[in-house]
């Protein structure tokens, strides 16, 4: 799914086992909902998008998009996978859909994209019945993705009697029980490069999911500068005032929802946000300062800068 993996297991026999599980579950994850995979269930989805017909899906990718149709309502449509089409106008392109659209014209103008847009505050899908899906509008189910193969791996783990182990995934990270030494600990890297983190936290048992422009930025064939958190209300990318958020939570499909949904909320509202609803939340601004929430605060054990 577009990220390494490492497991980390403190003395146990069943690594080989674990890691087995892991490699399964997420090359069949990927199968179900990469959008960078001409086979992906996900494509094939895609390509019928705005056809009235229903296509036979299995159940990870079901399952995926039910989840994110329930994240685009909890979010108040902040998350919202019906993004696709802008992330190719823009010039992150995957697999080929085989259609057209206004969105995924390089040359349409913020009108134009805006003006066809109507699919805004909509359900993501019809499920005409179990195993079946009908969509408009091409989605890219990207972090959710992630987060849910985390979950799935991390539930395949545990069936072999495993309790304690980190399981990351390119930053995104599942964690159960304890290290050889202690409590777990995961560091926040600098979105703007360098090698020392900015804070380091014991997250406790749960996970840890970072959106950030660190890694997936490019360049128009414009010349303009982008990154892949879109703004769906827009169809552009998201600029107000953050470079990454980062967010501990219990699932990984939701610290991954809800590390997006904050990002969009931007600099100004992200603070009083993030602390009604008591997250653990850190986030770095363009100026490249850290701030975090209460709750945050409460499991840094170390901030650069910070005696």
């Amino acid at each position: 799914m577009g990220s390494p993996l490492r497991l980390t297991l403190p003395g146990t026999s069943a690594a080989s086992a674990a890691w087995d599980e892991v490699v399964a579950e997420f090359a069949a994850s990927d199968l179900a909902m990469s959008r960078f995979r001409d086979d992906s269930e996900a494509i094939r989805l895609a390509r019928s998008a705005g056809t009235g017909h229903a296509v036979s899906v299995g159940r990870r990718l079901e399952r995926a998009v039910i989840a994110a149709d329930r994240a685009r309502r909890v979010t108040e449509g902040r998350f919202e996978p019906r993004i696709l089409w802008d992330l190719e106008r823009l010039g992150e392109h995957g697999a080929a859909i085989g259609t057209r659209s206004v969105a995924g014209d390089a040359h349409a103008t913020a009108d134009e994209v805006a003006s066809e847009r109507r699919w805004a505050g909509r359900p993501i899908t019809r499920r005409t019945s179990p195993g079946q899906l009908e969509v408009d509008h091409p989605i890219d189910l990207g972090g959710i993705g992630k987060g849910l193969a985390l979950r799935w791996a991390a539930a395949r783990i545990a069936t072999l009697g495993i309790t304690d182990f980190l399981l990351d995934a390119g930053g995104d990270i599942v964690l159960r029980g304890a290290a050889p030494d202690g409590p777990w600990r995961v560091a926040i890297e600098d979105p703007r490069g360098g090698d020392e983190p900015l804070a380091v936290l014991e997250p406790g048992a749960g996970a840890v999911a970072t959106s950030s422009i660190r890694r997936r930025h490019w360049s128009t064939i414009d010349g303009r500068p982008v990154h892949h958190l879109i703004d769906p209300a827009t169809g552009e990318p998201s600029d107000r005032g953050l470079l990454a958020v980062t967010l501990a939570a219990p699932d990984p499909a939701w610290a991954e929802v809800w590390s997006k949904a904050l990002f969009l909320t931007g600099r100004d509202e992200i603070g009083p946000e993030a602390r009604r609803r008591g997250m653990a939340a850190w986030w770095v601004t363009v100026e490249g300062k850290l701030e975090m929430t209460p709750a945050a605060r409460g499991r840094s054990v170390w901030v650069r800068g910070e005696s």
